[in-house]
């Protein structure tokens, strides 16, 4: 494993993102931080933690509840509901909201790269609540490849509702009211130390969420 590369004290946050940039900009503005307090990047999903192991990110959003034992992860701060990514002319595109059961018809997506497979179970069940399979054929390598396939197909991606945010037109996110809401969290590496200026972010986001505070 390679040093971590040093955060300078008072320099920028460096703050990883999933997919959107909404939820890291929501949580910077709830501490009360401007964006140009911190540097926003997305993270590869192939191997979503490699960059806070190698230094190269301070802090990043993370959601479902990660167990990596090098990674510490903050109080829950909000929660966000799941949806479905489908294209415009799916047979679910036009639905105000589904159900993971109908969902299940339809081939999914198997975790991309090295993605933890535990995680993945969470973001996309292996069964339905009521037993239904659900077949993870497809496997590709990030969001813009997952949106091209859907678009080209009836592929379905089960996710969260802020992938709306970067859905081009021929793309429908539409919500799945029957799994619950996912958690989502801050994360950062154990073995490093978190800089002055980023402890006192995770801090403020943590004060400023009603959720961490009834925890």
């Amino acid at each position: 494993m390679p040093e971590p590369t040093p955060c300078p004290a008072d320099g920028p946050i460096r703050f990883g993102y999933p997919s959107s940039p909404r939820t890291a900009q929501d949580i910077l503005a709830s501490a009360g931080l401007s964006e140009d307090r911190a540097v926003l990047a997305p993270y590869d999903l192939a191997d979503p933690f490699s960059a806070l192991r190698r230094g190269e990110l301070d802090v990043v959003v993370v959601k479902f509840g990660p167990q990596e034992p090098d990674l510490v992860t903050s109080r829950v701060l909000h929660f966000e509901s799941r949806a479905v990514v489908v294209g415009a002319r799916h047979p679910l595109a036009e639905r105000d909201t589904v159900s993971v059961e109908e969902v299940a018809a339809y081939d999914a997506f198997d975790r991309p790269g090295d993605f933890p497979e535990y995680l993945w179970d969470e973001i996309v069940p292996r069964r339905t609540p009521q037993g239904r399979p659900i077949h993870r054929r497809h496997r590709v390598s990030g969001i813009p490849e997952m949106m091209a396939l859907v678009v080209q197909s009836d592929a379905v991606h089960l996710s969260v509702a802020s992938l709306a945010d970067m859905a081009p037109p021929a793309i429908r996110v539409v919500p799945v009211h029957d799994l619950p809401p996912v958690p989502v969290c801050l994360a950062w590496y154990r073995h490093a130390e978190l800089p002055g200026h980023v402890a006192q972010f995770i801090a403020a986001a943590e004060a400023a969420s009603p959720v961490a505070a009834s925890g």
